[in-house]
């Protein structure tokens, strides 16, 4: 027997049998992770083995989607990579700017409590407050009055917190920025798109981020020695150690920055050489990371599947284990997900699931949408 299917904008198509219709309902209640998409208009051929499910997949909202009328609304894209890179970084020079402008206005008004080589009130309590924060402590500079070492003690504190903070965001933000420049140059003579650019950066992102980092510390190694040498008048074995003193944070004080031109410099560069060192062993430490996850990655997948796995693998005990419960089971392997990450998951599509048919549809983000609108 035939009958008509009929579509909500009231066009009907030609007679379907009951058999077809019988086979669209058995197959409405398949999973969207496991409904493979036929192309229209696709006969079967004789002797033709049957090719391998594929899975729907999204990888990100489209950017076209056709109206009623059959025309293509464009919807504006997102703002680039680049624009959106590290956008809290704003704040970084503002928050260091103030607690640089808060400490030497402290430090000027006790300067004659603060004993040493002094050139300027202003830029003294500047070059104090670097040392200070930076934790080098040449000792150039030396409070020797009570009110003056409180005020020391506890600029240090706050400035190992916070300025360690400011300082290794600005230093990232650069590295950042200059990792982009480096994938360009690697293909300055092929066409790749920043999808291109950004695909590769996040595939070895640790890796040029402690080849950009090598380079700017080794950049600041040389500015230091040079400006040691022709500003401050040292040898080269004392230029270099000075320098190694104070990237280090070592300051031992022998040798530092005396004259005013000299503790300019310093400011800035303290600030960026310290920051730098310190970046340069957290990629150190991440890179190392990374390989202990690769290979641990890599162990999951080439072990040999048994039946342990599999019911370890089967979430919902029915027996059988589908694709996307052997892709969690083989993640949770992997140390990439937790169980806990699994049930705020799966607590997440109990709220959207409404009607609690075990599937989402567009109904029941509406009727999540409205009722906590209400709420």
């Amino acid at each position: 027997m035939d009958t008509k299917l009929c579509t909500s904008n009231g066009s009907c198509s030609g007679p379907v049998s009951l058999d077809h219709l019988e086979m669209a309902s058995n197959g409405a209640g398949q999973s969207l992770l496991t409904r493979t998409v036929d192309p229209p208009h696709q006969t079967k051929k004789a002797n033709v083995p049957p090719k391998r499910r594929g899975f729907r997949r999204c990888k990100s909202a489209p950017l076209v989607v056709p109206d009623m009328d059959g025309n293509n609304e464009k919807l504006p894209r997102p703002e680039s990579y680049f624009g959106m890179l590290h956008s809290h970084f704003k704040w970084v020079p503002v928050c260091l700017a103030v607690y640089l402008s808060l400490g030497t206005i402290c430090f000027s008004l006790v300067d004659k409590q603060i004993k040493g080589k002094k050139t300027n009130p202003i830029l003294d309590s500047l070059y104090f407050c670097i040392v200070t924060m930076t934790t080098v402590g040449y000792g150039d500079l030396v409070p020797y009055s009570n009110l003056s070492k409180l005020l020391a003690c506890a600029y240090v504190f706050s400035g190992m917190a916070l300025g360690g903070l400011i300082v290794s965001k600005g230093v990232d933000y650069l590295v950042e920025k200059q990792e982009i420049l480096l994938v360009k140059a690697i293909h300055m003579n092929q066409k790749v798109g920043p999808s291109d650019i950004l695909k590769e950066i996040e595939t070895n992102r640790v890796r040029y981020k402690l080849f950009v980092v090598s380079i700017l510390l080794s950049v600041l190694f040389l500015i230091g020695i040079i400006v040691l040498i022709f500003v401050e008048e040292m040898s080269f074995v004392d230029a270099f150690y000075c320098v190694c003193s104070t990237v280090t944070t070592l300051g031992y004080g022998d040798q530092s920055f005396s004259s005013k031109l000299g503790r300019i410099f310093a400011i800035f560069w303290i600030l960026t050489s310290t920051g730098c060192l310190a970046q340069f062993f957290l990629y150190i430490g991440q890179l190392n990371a990374q390989k202990r996850q690769r290979a641990l990655v890599q162990r999951v997948l080439t072990r040999k599947t048994t039946n342990i796995d599999l019911e370890a693998a089967d979430m919902d005990d029915d027996g059988v284990v589908n694709a996307t419960e052997f892709v969690i089971y083989k993640l949770k392997e992997m140390g990439k997900i937790n169980q806990e990450d699994i049930n705020e998951v799966l607590n997440e599509f109990e709220e959207l699931d409404v009607d609690q048919s075990g599937t989402l549809s567009i109904s029941d983000i509406n009727l999540a949408q409205s009722s906590s609108t209400k709420m």
